[in-house]
């Protein structure tokens, strides 16, 4: 690796003695690279690749996409044959947001169910599917401003890639929430026969959390496999996906606590404070995002130096 910056590091006490351990731990699936390198590409990558502004832009046009999807989503419902599927959706997307915000998705979900704006073919059903795709794009694009991708598609191709991905997407957390509805169905049936107290187990929350975590592992991995070109050789259980997964998990914990005891939002801007908040969390989110893809761009940019090597 950098020569320049090995040297300047062996002159820092016990950062040397680290940087050394780091080149004696050889990580597998890297063909004898060290866990020094992998460290090393990574910061060098995050530093050199505008980390933050990208992630503003990403949250802007994630933020933008959030109503427009969840049209989308509310259009499909009279065509899905499972009953309780909108209480379920109300559920997650109520578990999904940080305290403090569901209450402004709320009305705007509530004000789409109540002015029905038409069906799959309406103007307005359209129009979200073309903003929910501006929001995965500007994901993709937020990716390929990565300091270690050198290899870009041409910009029809990565909208058909968008517009593909968010698709895939929605009917993957459709089929979440149904995986959910009969999962509740499932546990109520199980105590009418009188096996056992689903609830004294908490079966339907740890059920429900394992779920949602796999759904949330699934979507990184479909934005980290089709954002770039070089994405086709992100496998499913790859780093970054499972860096991604577990950073956003606590940055939620940490967030909730911070909206709740410290954030004063709401006292000082009123009910647009609820947006704020929520424009933050998207904003952090993008940043994990973005921490995870940057890890896998990492490891693949080593080996391929070390196969050209």
């Amino acid at each position: 690796m950098s020569k320049r910056i090995e040297e300047n590091l062996e002159k820092i006490p016990i950062v040397n003695w680290l940087v050394k351990i780091g080149k004696e731990i050889k990580i597998p699936g890297l063909e004898g690279l060290s866990l020094y390198d992998v460290i090393e590409m990574y910061i060098i990558g995050i530093v050199k690749g505008a980390l933050t502004t990208r992630a503003g832009g990403i949250a802007f046009s994630f933020f933008m996409a959030i109503f427009p999807f969840l049209l989308f989503i509310l259009t499909l419902i009279p065509y899905i044959p499972v009953d309780g599927f909108q209480e379920g959706l109300f559920d997650l997307i109520r578990e999904g947001l940080p305290p403090k915000t569901f209450d402004a998705v709320d009305g705007v979900i509530k004000d789409i169910l109540n002015n029905q704006y038409g069906g799959l073919l309406s103007f307005g059903f359209l129009t979200s599917i073309f903003l929910m795709t501006n929001g995965v794009n500007a994901i993709f694009g937020g990716f390929e401003y990565s300091y270690h991708v050198q290899e870009f598609r041409n910009v029809f191709k990565t909208y058909i890639v968008s517009l593909g991905v968010s698709l895939l997407m929605s009917f993957f957390l459709i089929i979440v929430v149904c995986l959910v509805v009969l999962y509740q169905i499932a546990l109520s049936r199980i105590d009418e026969i009188g096996w056992f107290d689903t609830s004294e187990l908490n079966l339907f929350y740890l059920g429900r959390g394992f779920i949602f975590l796999v759904m949330i592992y699934t979507i990184v991995y479909l934005l980290f496999r089709y954002g770039t070109k070089q994405g086709r050789t992100v496998k499913f259980f790859s780093a970054g996906a499972f860096l991604t997964t577990v950073v956003s998990l606590f940055t939620f914990y940490l967030f909730g606590i911070y909206v709740l005891e410290f954030a004063k939002y709401n006292q000082l801007y009123g009910s647009i404070g609820t947006l704020l908040i929520l424009m933050l969390f998207v904003w952090l989110n993008a940043i994990v995002l973005l921490l995870g893809f940057e890890l896998n761009a990492s490891i693949y940019q080593l080996k391929r130096r070390n196969k050209t090597s």
